[in-house]
């Protein structure tokens, strides 16, 4: 499982002209091969009169699933540039169309390669790019002297506070990265004297946009 990667969050969609030809590049966030297909079906039917419809996608966070396609243009032109990029740019879960309306003026080898390319980045800088995180919930059971030390420890540390009950007790979930949990784990214990009680929820993955927690049940 990985501690970070970087995935789409809402697709976009960015378009260049070279020499008359329209390249348009469609991006949109998938978790499975089959969404993947379905989204290069619908692209299919809304760009029916296009000459070209080129496709990349990667799903899994081992890549399970990688397929990119040239869709008519010559070998290598297309399809295998495009997966460049999304490797590049070490971006997973993800599939682009890129739909070429032809100019009628040949772009040769190279100038294929560099539109297809070029459409896939632009369409990438319309998206919403985010970096998830692997991260653990972690109930923390306190009485109120316990309290301040814990808030400290997690505002020290930037950890989220997905939740608060205060009954005779509190209960905090915290949202820990994975790689920090032994180290605010044990300073929690520190700091409370070993009066609060933690349980681990569960593991999931979260990410932090325009200063907002998203988590993920990755």
């Amino acid at each position: 499982m990985l501690e970070t990667y970087k995935t789409v969050l809402e697709g976009g969609t960015g378009e260049i002209t070279e020499k008359k030809s329209r390249f348009i590049a469609t991006v949109r966030p998938v978790k499975t091969e089959e969404e993947a297909l379905a989204f290069l079906e619908e692209m299919k039917k809304k760009y029916w009169d296009a000459r070209h419809n080129c496709f990349v996608y990667s799903v899994g966070l081992n890549r399970e699933y990688t397929r990119c396609s040239d869709d008519g243009e010559p070998s290598g032109t297309a399809g295998r540039p495009m997966l460049d990029v999304i490797l590049g740019e070490d971006i997973y879960n993800v599939a682009v169309v890129v739909t070429r309306y032809f100019g009628g003026v040949l772009l040769g080898t190279g100038g294929l390669v560099r539109a297809y390319s070029k459409a896939v980045q632009e369409g990438l800088a319309a998206s919403r790019i985010i970096e998830k995180r692997r991260g653990i919930s972690l109930k923390v059971t306190t009485d109120y002297t316990g309290i301040g030390k814990i808030q400290y420890i997690a505002g020290e540390r930037s950890i989220p506070i997905l939740n608060s009950e205060y009954t005779d007790k509190v209960v905090l979930e915290l949202l820990i990265p994975s790689d920090e949990a032994d180290a605010v784990q044990k300073a929690i214990t520190e700091g409370t004297n070993g009066r609060a009680r933690m349980e681990k929820d569960r593991e999931l993955y979260f990410a932090v946009l325009d200063g907002e927690v998203m988590t993920f049940e990755d």
